[in-house]
């Protein structure tokens, strides 16, 4: 019962998320010009990769690692601790709702910045359509692919300083 209890959790987290990032930035394509919406657009590809930066790190990270940090009071060492005992979970969010919303959050702010590309330089929307959508996706599958490189390479680094993170925003 209780697993079935994450996956309500999970569709409510990520359709409170979705209500929230997409309100974001509908706001943003009405009030901004597109050098800001194309600088935002990158914003959230690159949380994206992040998210999945520490997903990764977090299933691949040693809790032992952390026993002894935690027992000399080094701060952030708890929270990393607890970072990987949830590790399944960690990973889902940051992999699949995280990064789920902001793969499609860049897809509309793609088509915004498509759009207003294609109007401002009179080019054909088939042909800006296809180089921007190109665009969009090699910078978040190349992404991703470097940093989940990464995170196998310098997990315990990467959770510590997401530990860290966690203890001072705990104040």
């Amino acid at each position: 019962m209780k697993k079935e209890n994450w996956l309500y959790k999970v569709f409510l987290l990520t359709f409170i998320l979705s209500i929230i990032f997409s309100s974001v930035t509908t706001l943003i394509e009405e009030n901004f010009n597109n050098i800001i919406i194309f600088i935002i657009l990158l914003l959230v590809i690159i949380i994206g990769i992040i998210a999945d930066m520490i997903g990764v790190a977090t299933l691949t990270s040693n809790e032992a690692t952390f026993h002894a940090k935690a027992s000399k009071k080094i701060k952030g060492a708890k929270e990393a601790i607890g970072l990987i005992k949830k590790s399944v979970k960690i990973s889902s969010i940051c992999n699949d709702v995280i990064g789920d919303i902001c793969g499609i959050i860049s897809g509309g702010l793609g088509t915004v910045v498509t759009l207003s590309i294609a109007k401002t330089f009179s080019l054909p929307m088939t042909f800006t359509t296809i180089i921007i959508t190109a665009i969009i996706s090699s910078l978040t599958v190349g992404g991703k692919a470097i940093c989940k490189t990464v995170a196998n390479k310098k997990c315990d680094e990467i959770v510590f300083l997401v530990g860290k993170v966690l203890n001072f925003l705990k104040f």
